[in-house]
């Protein structure tokens, strides 16, 4: 009798192992596709983890994520992120981005461990909304994890062009126009406690140009 009832309860957790394996996965792509069309469009959102149960305490092994538009404020997106560190491989991506006053196009994200690239496209247009003073903006150099921009811009009818150095520093990501006393009007544009920052990069692409980022989650 002992025999069958150990028999009983191994067959009743297996087919619970089972059960969890093939619906979890499910219900918690359900969860992340509601939590982002609260601010934009979801493709596909598909999410994977060995064994499933794990996902009861929001871990995963591998989720993908497909966006069209979407829109979010920075101290959300940091937030986000800071949530992807119980993923194992996580990649991400949206027709256009937006977080704050600039938009951005094909924008990429993929974790693996703690390790984070991203990449995106910035087109002078969208620049141009997002500062209406600026004429153009371009890359002019990249290398050792830091770029330098140039850019026009015009106030009051006067147009001028500065170079800026965008760089990571101590984990921030940083705007300082090549002027002296520049670090006086030094810019940071990202920063988040659960990120650290290591490098940048650009190229340039017709109208306007590709930034990628590395980065750590700490």
């Amino acid at each position: 009798m002992r025999r069958i009832s150990a028999i009983a309860a191994a067959g009743v957790i297996v087919l619970l192992l089972v059960l969890t394996q093939l619906f979890l996965p499910s219900i918690a792509e359900q969860r992340v596709r509601d939590q982002l069309a609260r601010n934009g469009q979801v493709l596909s959102v598909k999410v994977s983890a060995f064994p499933a149960i794990k996902l009861l305490w929001h871990n995963a092994d591998h989720v993908v994520i497909r966006m069209g538009a979407y829109r979010t404020d920075p101290g959300h997106l940091g937030s986000m992120l800071n949530q992807a560190g119980d993923v194992g491989t996580l990649d991400a991506s949206a027709t256009e981005f937006g977080s704050g006053l600039l938009t951005v196009r094909d924008a990429t994200l993929h974790k693996q461990g703690n390790e984070l690239t991203a990449s995106a496209l910035v087109t002078e247009s969208d620049l141009r909304t997002a500062l209406p003073i600026l004429q153009s903006v371009e890359p002019v150099a990249s290398g050792n994890g830091q770029l330098t921009l140039r850019g026009t811009a015009t106030l009051l009818g006067v147009s001028a062009t500065v170079d800026a150095t965008v760089a990571a520093v101590n984990g921030q990501l940083v705007v300082q126009p090549d002027v002296p006393f520049g670090g006086l009007a030094t810019v940071t544009v990202f920063s988040n406690p659960h990120v650290y920052v290591e490098g940048v990069a650009a190229r340039q692409a017709p109208g306007g140009f590709v930034v990628s980022a590395r980065a750590r989650l700490r």
